[in-house]
């Protein structure tokens, strides 16, 4: 297993990330926090072990430089900024295609509370490397109109309690046109505190994981096929 802090370098900054890539990697896991976190949220490592053990590696990065990051606490300007954090993420999907251990892999896209906007504008805009977007507790209504332009494969997760934000993400999943499902998780608060909730969370990224990536090598091709919308 490779394990490296590394910088992603982007049009205007240069950001820092933690990647860790088991050999062999099926895929990579690209991993967008929410507003006011980091890369070291505890949240997104613990989702990020379970994954790699199912032959994942994983990207977690900021979105922000260490400027941005004193300048958002106090202002919050660019949290919310869904196009930065795009463009952003997109110059890491890029970058993860220019390095040896990642290179050619697919690209799996991991957003949370704002970061799952942020993922789903990435993914629009490079529908060829990204094989799924997966959003924890996430705000996929603030991707504007890249929501209808997302073709591949989308799981939204959402805290049974949480419920601002499951009403929001059930009117996201009525926009979305390309395969997805909603899964709801029994009791959950928004960020998946409960015991045994966070273990939901990643058990079924896991699986959904790996069914995106059955699909892709079954079918031999760039498309990506999931099941019916559904809602648990």
């Amino acid at each position: 297993m490779i394990s490296d802090m590394v910088l992603v370098p982007t049009a205007d900054v240069t950001l820092s990330g933690d990647l860790v890539v088991p050999a062999p990697a099926r895929a990579v896991v690209l991993f967008a926090h929410g507003s006011g976190s980091s890369r070291h949220s505890p949240r997104n490592r613990m989702v990020a072990a379970e994954l790699r053990t199912a032959g994942l590696g994983t990207l977690l990065m900021d979105l922000l430089a260490e400027r941005e990051e004193r300048h958002d606490a106090v202002t919050a300007e660019h949290r919310f900024d869904i196009a930065l954090l795009g463009r952003r993420l997109v110059a890491a999907v890029d970058w993860l295609d220019t390095q040896p251990d990642t290179r050619g892999l697919p690209v799996v896209l991991f957003g949370a509370s704002t970061g799952a906007a942020a993922a789903l504008v990435a993914a629009a805009e490079r529908p060829d490397r990204v094989l799924t977007v997966v959003s924890r507790g996430g705000r996929p209504d603030l991707a504007g109109d890249a929501l209808e332009r997302v073709t591949v494969p989308v799981m939204l997760l959402v805290g049974g309690r949480d419920h601002n934000v499951l009403a929001q993400n059930q009117e996201a999943a009525r926009r979305l046109r390309c395969p997805h499902a909603l899964h709801v998780v029994p009791g959950a608060t928004h960020l998946f505190e409960e015991p045994g909730a966070l273990e939901h969370v990643a058990g079924t990224a896991r699986r959904w994981c790996d069914e995106r990536l059955r699909e892709a090598r079954e079918s031999g091709t760039a498309e990506r096929t999931a099941p019916a919308p559904e809602e648990t």
